[in-house]
């Protein structure tokens, strides 16, 4: 149990990291008028772990923040990141 969350909170750290440097570099990017990111990978780095990364970057790089789809996919995202663990533990206690 404990191993699992200790690797879950990894997981979840890194992936929140990864998230918000694509989404900062995203940012950079539409300002200098180059390459963008595709949204379906944001949002799949939000999905995939990376929620509480893409949330603050949202807020902090003032970045995808009028896309309502951003908001769901990434709340949600969280909602059932924070919701396994406790799952997990409920079910094995």
């Amino acid at each position: 149990m404990k191993e699992f969350l200790i690797i879950y909170s990894i997981v979840i750290l890194l992936m929140s990291v990864i998230a918000a440097l694509a989404y900062k570099s995203d940012k950079n990017r539409a300002m200098k008028n180059k390459w963008r990111i595709k949204e379906s990978v944001l949002l799949g780095l939000g999905a995939l772990g990376g929620s509480v990364g893409a949330l603050l970057a949202m807020k902090l790089f003032r970045h995808k923040t009028k896309h309502w789809y951003f908001w769901v996919v990434n709340i949600l995202s969280l909602a059932i990141h924070v919701a396994i663990p406790i799952i997990v533990c409920l079910t094995l206690f």
